[in-house]
């Protein structure tokens, strides 16, 4: 049996007139899954009793094991994940001042190892189903139901959780369908969407041709020697390469790509890499992210000072770029950017 959540609404369409049924019941049964919470089959009441049979035949449809769950002081939710296979994935909800954001995990682990994140330790262990992606915010969207909270509220996306989400390209790109599906899927707005990379070039091209979402580039440093010691892909994908593709990127007139620039204190934090990242991005329709670094343990780096982090957002601004600095979440959980490693499991 298969899980149906690995369908897109396309292919559940041809699935159903293959087995002599209606195509268009496969709006109806994305309906029941993605905006009506439906646990079973046997709840889809518009649906006849024989096609019901059919699904529950050859398909399952579940929700994920939610091991554990840690809130944060300023209410950030990380939730952690049991996959059939015994795995663990993060996601994290993270609220804003009229919605949620819910930052998404693509990979058991990852294979990128950039030294300033806790998830790299752990190395690769497989790629995400569609299932797996798009239950972690079916479940969130559920989640808020049971909290008597509007599930809609629930309309930002981050592809930023566990893994490289252009090394797992064909699972993300179908799960991006139902996402963005605004007739029977989970609705969410392609503005709304984000997928973060750490520089895998030629994706990135067939990223824009694709579909329309956000991209945001994890950037790091202003010269290669600087980024191949934080992040390794740039030895195969060095910047001159990384940011042509960017420049290249199929976007609409008003986007612009961010570029995601973790401040390590004494790496890339001074003056010169200001006025270097501003040189490097004006060919560019961009916007930065600054992301102070959050400390974790045994990491050799360090969070820059107040007075570091401002002077070079300001360097930023002083030139008309478009930047600011980002406000980590639930740090106190290890729910903030670079922190996720399914560590509520360590102690298990």
């Amino acid at each position: 049996m298969e899980n149906i959540q690995d369908y897109t609404r396309e292919e559940l369409a041809t699935w159903l007139e293959n087995k002599g049924s209606r195509s268009f019941r496969a709006g109806q049964i994305f309906k029941w899954i993605y905006l009506k919470h439906a646990q079973s089959f046997d709840e889809m009441t518009d649906l006849g009793k024989t096609l019901r049979g059919l699904l529950g035949q050859n398909f399952y449809l579940t929700r994920l094991d939610l091991e554990d769950k840690q809130v944060s002081c300023d209410t950030t939710e990380k939730f952690l994940f049991r996959l059939d296979d015994g795995h663990h994935i993060e996601s994290v909800l993270i609220p804003e001042k009229d919605h949620f954001t819910l930052c998404v995990s693509t990979q058991v682990g990852c294979a990128m190892d950039c030294k300033f994140c806790l998830t790299a330790r752990g190395g690769i262990k497989r790629n995400l189903t569609v299932a797996e992606i798009i239950s972690q915010i079916r479940d969130a969207r559920f989640y808020l139901v049971q909290k008597n909270i509007e599930p809609l509220k629930l309309s930002n996306i981050v592809f930023m959780g566990m893994g490289e989400p252009l090394a797992n390209y064909d699972n993300l790109i179908k799960a991006l369908c139902i996402i963005m599906d605004t007739d029977y899927g989970m609705k969410f707005a392609a503005r709304r969407v984000t997928v973060s990379t750490s520089g895998i070039v030629p994706k990135i091209a067939q990223l824009g041709r694709d579909t329309d979402v956000n991209l945001a580039v994890s950037l790091n440093a202003t010269d290669d020697k600087t980024r191949s010691k934080l992040m390794p892909i740039n030895n195969k994908y060095p910047i001159c390469v990384l940011l042509e593709a960017c420049r290249k990127f199929t976007m609409k007139p008003r986007n612009k790509i961010t570029f995601e620039y973790i401040l390590i204190q004494g790496v890339n934090d001074s003056k010169e890499d200001a006025h270097k990242l501003v040189k490097l991005l004006a060919p560019i329709r961009a916007k930065v992210n600054l992301i102070p670094f959050n400390e974790h343990e045994n990491s050799p780096f360090k969070r820059p000072g107040p007075k570091q982090i401002s002077a070079f957002l300001q360097i930023l601004l002083d030139k008309d770029m478009t930047a600011m600095t980002r406000k980590s979440k639930g740090a106190d959980i290890s729910a903030a950017c670079g922190q996720l490693k399914a560590k509520l499991i360590d102690t298990k």
